[in-house]
């Protein structure tokens, strides 16, 4: 039991012990105090996929486990865990394509030589000089807006 309320305690994201609140000064103009915590939470996807792995383990070495819903069995849970975990690996996989994408993408509207806003503000700027402020020319181009990207 007591191993079962540790890997618990690690899904739920609790400290095995709590933590002292600093002292609070309430004089006027004194500084707050600082958290210097450490975070010791472990609810990555990966952690909770390893902390189900483990609860799973032992519940599997328990002879006392042997629960009458099918969807608590051992057998249902390792299943669970799987699936579980290969959604997590899709997961990443996805991300990594969509990361990918996203450089590409930044590169392709961006880029200072080749990208379009860059080209869109030139060729603006080129209407501008050629046909001047008051030419319709210039009115048809003035109001669109082209940002470049900060990170």
């Amino acid at each position: 039991m007591k191993d079962a309320r540790t890997i618990n305690r690690k899904l739920q994201g609790a400290r095995a012990t709590k933590t002292e609140k600093p002292v609070v000064d309430n004089t006027p103009g004194a500084a707050p105090p600082a958290d210097n915590s450490i975070s010791v939470s472990q609810q990555s996807y990966d952690q909770q996929i390893e902390h189900l792995s483990k609860l799973i383990a032992l519940l599997n070495a328990s002879s006392a486990y042997s629960p009458n819903e099918a969807d608590l069995t051992v057998t249902a849970l390792q299943a669970k865990q799987a699936a579980l975990q290969s959604a997590n690996g899709a997961v990443i996989d996805a991300y990594t394509l969509y990361s990918n994408s996203r450089i590409a993408r930044n590169e392709e509207l961006y880029n200072p030589v080749t990208g379009l806003v860059p080209t869109a503000i030139n060729v603006k700027k080129y209407i501008k000089s050629v046909f001047g402020t008051t030419s319709p020319q210039y009115k048809q181009v003035y109001g669109l807006l082209f940002k470049a990207y900060k990170e």
